[in-house]
């Protein structure tokens, strides 16, 4: 179970924080800042991107939502499954079945002679 703080600076600072430039649309802004935001969590190694704004500060916020969700993720376990019981119908029809079966069975033996 991985516990992350409530508040984002308390969690940025259990995280280490690369800055880069971005690829690809954008222009001259993006080609010529580092607006694009790695955050790797130290304690679990997670590692968050984000390059999709043109601002650093809003690429550092969707990469803290991005890792709230990874471990969210992580956390999520599958619940117990609960044992059903077998209706009544659905076992007396299995004991019919069982009978005509066993029947068929019994008449492929060959008959016993006296």
């Amino acid at each position: 179970m991985i516990n992350l703080p409530e508040s984002d600076n308390d969690l940025l600072l259990e995280c280490k924080i690369d800055t880069f430039k971005a690829s690809g649309p954008g222009g001259q802004h993006v080609n010529a800042t580092n607006s694009a935001v790695r955050l790797t969590h130290i304690p679990t190694g997670i590692v968050v991107v984000s390059q999709k704004e043109r601002s650093q500060l809003l690429n550092k916020i969707e990469c803290l939502e991005k890792l709230r969700k990874a471990v969210k993720k992580l956390n999520y376990r599958k619940p117990k499954r609960k044992k059903t019981l077998m209706p009544r119908g659905v076992k007396s029809k299995n004991q019919v079945k069982k009978k005509m079966a066993s029947m068929k069975k019994s008449n492929r033996q060959k008959p016993k002679e006296e």
